[in-house]
């Protein structure tokens, strides 16, 4: 009897720290934050029309832009040469989202004359 007892009190521990192991991954790896970055709108001339916050979500082939009155999904960024073309991709509202560098992502809309340039804060690496 003596046996079983410590099998089962071993397969509980075991149990219990595999518990515990995921519990502290969940919660490592909680939703996707983003990083609030400053952005610069101007017409396509080059016309400053003022200053904006964005929440930009970066998953690397892809990012999300969340502002006030604006949520843009650029969807999967392309180049066919990334050392010769900005990574690229137009979202489902018409606008052209573009991964400038690691820091700086850019969305364009020709029909509503607008550009807009986000800078970000340098990542913790």
């Amino acid at each position: 009897m003596r046996w079983q007892d410590r099998k089962l009190s071993s397969s509980l521990s075991a149990l219990a720290v595999l518990f515990l192991a995921c519990q502290l991954l969940t919660g490592c790896s909680s939703g996707e934050k983003g990083m609030v970055c400053e952005g610069k709108m101007e017409t396509l001339s080059g016309q400053a029309l003022g200053n904006t916050q964005g929440r930009i979500v970066d998953r690397f082939t892809s990012f999300r832009i969340a502002m006030d009155k604006l949520q843009l999904e650029s969807g999967p960024l392309y180049s066919s040469n990334p050392q010769q073309y900005i990574p690229s991709a137009v979202t489902r509202e018409g606008w052209l989202a573009q991964r400038l560098s690691d820091t700086r992502f850019s969305v364009i809309n020709a029909p509503q004359d607008r550009m807009i340039t986000f800078s970000c804060p340098a990542r913790a690496i």
